[in-house]
């Protein structure tokens, strides 16, 4: 293996190390409204597409989600992370491969789009539409959140050397 392959496996395990982590911390924090997470590892995945791109960062959510199932919340919850997942990490591609978007823009559509894709799923799974109402709470905690997650991304990427990023 390449100096700058290992390199590259290096940080994907520790970011997805630190994610698990995050989770595992926001998941001891009461916010008081049920189903409501803080989101912090995405402030991780959104720096894993900036430094080592789309297809290591989906890599990294479905290893973060796996683990997590198996580790924290059960297999249950795999298919709504799953749903929230794919839609915001969808989105914040999207937004971070044109570069119009900031990091801080970028999580807030994540974070958003989370939200969306957990209730679609809930909707779909329950068999009920009742969950729609729920969404304005969730946007307001999306819109909260992502911004705080955006915000330490942009923190970190601008003060950790761009060296310690194999690209």
């Amino acid at each position: 293996m390449e100096r700058k392959q290992v390199r590259r496996l290096a940080l994907s395990a520790l970011l997805v190390a630190v994610m698990l982590m995050l989770g595992y911390v926001e998941s001891l924090i009461p916010t008081g409204i049920p189903g409501v997470k803080l989101g912090l590892s995405n402030s991780v995945l959104i720096l894993a597409i900036c430094w080592l791109g789309i297809p290591a960062a989906f890599a990294l959510m479905f290893a973060k989600i796996l683990l997590s199932a198996f580790l924290f919340s059960g297999v249950g919850a795999m298919l709504y992370a799953l749903a929230g997942g794919l839609l915001s990490l969808t989105a914040m591609c999207l937004l971070c491969r044109g570069g119009r978007f900031g990091l801080v823009a970028t999580a807030v559509a994540g974070a958003v789009l989370h939200n969306v894709g957990q209730v679609a799923a809930a909707m779909l799974i329950l068999r009920t539409d009742g969950l729609v109402w729920y969404m304005g709470v969730l946007m307001l905690v999306g819109l909260a959140m992502g911004f705080v997650t955006g915000t330490v991304a942009q923190i970190l990427d601008k003060r950790i050397p761009k060296s310690l990023i194999p690209r």
